[in-house]
């Protein structure tokens, strides 16, 4: 059983350790930058996706309405 928590308590310690000397972190601006980018690339497909989702229920309403009287 002790070998179980000296296990655990390894592990923590490794995880800390790479976490705060191994990992490169992003400064604040190429945070910035990349939310700016991932917020536009959503708005981006978000508009996309209702022009075709428009664009499909006008069509459809068109074949109901006329083709399939």
């Amino acid at each position: 059983m002790k070998k179980f928590f000296q296990k655990i308590s390894n592990y923590i310690k490794e995880s800390y350790n790479e976490l705060v000397h191994k990992v490169s972190w992003p400064t604040r601006q190429e945070l910035s930058s990349s939310t700016i980018v991932v917020m536009t690339a959503s708005l981006i497909m978000a508009a996309v996706i209702f022009v075709i989702d428009f664009s499909f229920e006008n069509l459809v309403d068109f074949f109901y309405k006329n083709v399939f009287k």
